[in-house]
């Protein structure tokens, strides 16, 4: 039976409770927020599934392949705006459903609890839209996404590395009709700190129509924690502002397994890897115009077949795999642990969501100028330019 030891050791990804033949494994939250399986041994057999499809105790080996590699901007611009990047993602789906497929994606639920779910409308992927900072639940979508296979129906599942390669073992073999898209984490912050900062905002803005953690109200260089309310933008904060962001950018709150990522690496095994091109301009400067452009990196035939579909929804243009991934930290470097995460995930299960962020995130005097003198150089457009040097300077 699945046996956690040490929490690094399990990424929360469901597939042993989803093939569990006994159905004797649930997935529980500990102290921190972050699921993990727990068994029910009077049930359980011992048949050893759930050892064999865990991504961590029966990892897939690394293997060099032929990859392509692409800049994408949806053509519709309303569709990019509302996109974390360049909306690559849904040109993807989209050429999914076109197919009579269903697409897999996390969303938030009437509570703006992070789930995986599925649709299969076009006009529903703006669900999946925007980045969502915090560990979705997954639920039953791992056998949800087998029964829509088994039906012969095109199925594209998107998620985190871990969650891709969970999925992956679950389904023991590949499927000609499975695109499998991941994307590059930072890392997997904890449901309980969002929940906290839900709470923490509730105070000031009840009720909130939608919540988008990579808004770009400054543009896209630039990205904020917004909060829709009653069809209007009534708050945005960056990175050094927000305390969510705060939490999330200084390594605080995420799941003890994202400190030694396992699945920080080039060859994957999903079809598609998908994320930011901040420094576009370093490819082609007639892309450069602030309003988001994805990378995305073809693993498979069958990705790089999808992909002349996907032009039909989005601009592409074929640059060189290497050059896409040089200098990409967050692909193949797991994140440091901050200090003080022990701390302040003890505090965030005794204070109240006001209290824990006051305390670690205080709106300092020096945090009020240093975001006051960002937003002079974003209206000036300095940032931009200070921005571009400093991406040159890490290598990015």
């Amino acid at each position: 039976m699945i046996e956690i030891k040490d929490k690094k050791n399990c990424v929360g990804c469901t597939a042993c409770a989803e093939i569990c033949p006994k159905k004797c494994i649930q997935m529980k939250p500990d102290e921190e927020g972050f699921l993990y399986p727990v068994v029910d041994k009077s049930r359980c057999v011992e048949c050893n599934a759930c050892n064999t499809v865990c991504p961590i105790q029966s990892p897939v080996d690394e293997k060099e392949k032929l990859q392509k590699a692409y800049l994408v901007q949806h053509c519709d611009e309303k569709v990019r705006l509302d996109s974390s990047a360049g909306g690559a993602f849904t040109a993807i789906a989209t050429v999914v459903l076109q197919k009579g497929g269903v697409v897999f994606g996390a969303a938030y639920d009437e509570n703006f609890h992070v789930q995986h779910t599925y649709i299969e409308a076009v006009d529903e992927l703006k669900k999946f839209r925007n980045s969502k900072y915090v560990q979705s639940e997954l639920g039953d979508a791992f056998c949800l996404v087998k029964s829509f296979l088994q039906k012969g129906r095109w199925v594209c599942f998107s998620g985190t590395p871990c969650q891709i390669e969970g999925l992956s073992r679950f389904l023991r073999k590949p499927y000609e009709k499975l695109v499998l898209v991941d994307v590059v984490c930072h890392g997997i912050p904890s449901p309980l700190i969002w929940n906290k900062y839900l709470e923490y905002q509730e105070q000031s803005f009840p009720n909130p129509d939608n919540i988008r953690f990579r808004d770009k109200f400054y543009g896209y260089k630039y990205s904020t924690m917004s909060i829709i309310q009653n069809g209007k933008n009534v708050y945005h904060a960056g990175s050094q502002l927000d305390p969510m962001l705060r939490a999330f950018f200084s390594d605080t709150c995420d799941r003890p397994s994202c400190y030694e990522c396992p699945f920080k690496k080039r060859y994957r095994v999903s079809d598609f890897t998908i994320w930011d091109c901040f420094s576009v301009y370093d490819f082609d400067k007639k892309l450069d115009d602030d309003k988001g452009t994805t990378r995305v990196l073809c693993h498979s035939q069958k990705a790089a077949s999808l992909m002349q579909e996907v032009m039909e929804y989005a601009r592409c243009k074929e640059v060189s795999a290497d050059k896409l991934v040089a200098g990409v930290k967050e692909m193949f470097e797991s994140v440091p642990m901050n200090l003080n995460r022990t701390v302040f995930l003890a505090d965030a299960t005794k204070l109240s969501g006001k209290e824990l962020f006051e305390k670690y995130y205080p709106v300092t005097k020096k945090v009020k100028v240093k975001t006051a003198i960002r937003k002079v150089l974003l209206v000036t457009g300095i940032y931009g330019t200070m921005k571009k040097c400093l991406n040159r300077v890490r290598g990015r």
